[in-house]
């Protein structure tokens, strides 16, 4: 830990969810740093912490509640000496900053993209149209409009079942609700793809949906990329991680509570171009799925920050906060790409779950035996960071996801 760079940087945490702890445990396990935390709301995981102070706004999800909080925190620190890192943990907060970076940039250090490429890497339409353009595989995709749901009551699709559907805009779907809602869906028929369609578009969303060839296995075959590209454009780190489990609730599909490290040169290699050739900035969270059919990894998305399981990069040995600090604080020249090894097995849920739902295989045997020595963790429990009610509170966490399982698993 070193303490006296702590005195030559602030960091400013947009959020409070489990990506925020995460970032705060990595900034106070490397430098001893207590984090500030803005967010529209105060969220279980940033509770009864003494690493992070969470601030919360009204309206501050929104663009102008948000500027009027950053314009005051502008003036807040304008004769502050330190170097004052902006990290947004969520797709809204990165989209905010993004779109107002340049007023923003007058006095933070905003390690992100600009407008122009989140937009076109957020938008998953878009984005597919520039994995086509750089040769990036991704799944068979059928692009579907808001117009064509209300022209044909039904949708032909070009491949067979079963398929994933998903929304191109994930901050603008953030606000529609209807029965039935979950993050991504795996449909069966036709019948079913209709009636999600309708619901999604009768519910006020407007922008695109994507309706992918399902990619066959179970979350065992899927892959997370962590990267930090700096502020010169080059890719600092790569981070591979092979999740096990994901999380069942339908609010959270996708989420994934297991992840062991992986290492693979050839997916290292093909997104380490791809984001030096879109000059991208910042962390980048790539989401990934081995197909079985053809021997590739196909890609699913990217976020345009640290995932929420992100902490798992930290745990592997290589902590996320060094590499901001070490970019924009001590300007430290890039030398090489670190392809990441990691060491640890992260988990997100208790150790019986992984037991049970875990599929039966090689990798279920290498996971246990993670636990099994003792090489593994997770990234709310924090020795420097526990006290009577955050240790409750996490207990907690983790206790309810016993019920989850029981009611929503179901095999892929």
């Amino acid at each position: 830990m070193d303490t006296k760079i702590n005195e030559q940087f602030l960091p400013l945490l947009l959020g409070s969810d489990i990506n925020v702890y995460g970032m705060a445990r990595s900034f106070h396990e490397a430098y001893g740093t207590i984090s500030e935390a803005h967010g529209a709301g105060q969220l279980a995981p940033t509770k009864y912490s003494k690493i992070v102070n969470v601030h919360t706004h009204a309206g501050f999800s929104e663009s102008e509640g948000f500027m009027r909080v950053m314009r005051e925190l502008m003036e807040q620190y304008k004769d502050d000496p330190r170097k004052i890192i902006l990290v947004p943990c969520g797709d809204g907060y990165t989209e905010l900053i993004t779109h107002n970076k340049k007023e923003l940039s007058q006095r933070f250090i905003c390690p992100t993209v600009d407008a122009k490429t989140q937009e076109t890497l957020e938008d998953k339409a878009a984005f597919y149209q520039t994995c086509e353009k750089y040769g990036i595989p991704y799944p068979d995709t059928l692009i579907i409009t808001k117009e064509m749901v209300e022209k044909a009551s039904s949708i032909k699709l070009p491949f067979d079942f079963p398929v994933a559907l998903k929304p191109s805009d994930s901050v603008e779907y953030l606000d529609v609700d209807f029965e039935g809602r979950k993050k991504a869906f795996i449909l069966y028929t036709q019948e079913e793809v209709d009636d999600i369609l309708a619901k999604v578009y009768q519910a006020g969303y407007t922008s695109e949906m994507i309706c992918q060839n399902f990619i066959p296995g179970d979350d065992s075959r899927m892959r997370v990329l962590n990267a930090y590209v700096d502020q010169n454009h080059r890719v600092r780190m790569m981070y591979l991680g092979h999740p096990l489990l994901e999380d069942p609730t339908p609010e959270a599909v996708g989420n994934y509570v297991a992840i062991m490290p992986d290492y693979n040169e050839k997916v290292f290699n093909q997104m380490k171009e791809f984001l030096e050739k879109i000059d991208y900035v910042g962390f980048a969270n790539f989401d990934m799925k081995y197909d079985e059919r053809d021997g590739e990894y196909k890609l699913f998305e990217i976020n345009l920050r640290q995932g929420r399981s992100s902490f798992c990069v930290t745990l592997g040995g290589y902590n996320l906060a060094k590499y901001l600090v070490e970019d924009y604080v001590l300007e430290t020249p890039f030398t090489e790409t670190t392809y990441a090894k990691g060491d640890k097995l992260w988990i997100g849920v208790p150790e019986k779950i992984l037991k049970e739902y875990i599929a039966d295989g090689p990798d279920k045997d290498q996971a246990m035996q993670y636990l099994t020595e003792k090489k593994y963790g997770n990234t709310l429990y924090y020795k420097e960071d526990m006290n009577l009610k955050r240790y409750l509170l996490v207990k907690r966490i983790f206790y309810l996801y016993h019920d989850r399982y029981k009611k929503y698993f179901r095999k892929k």
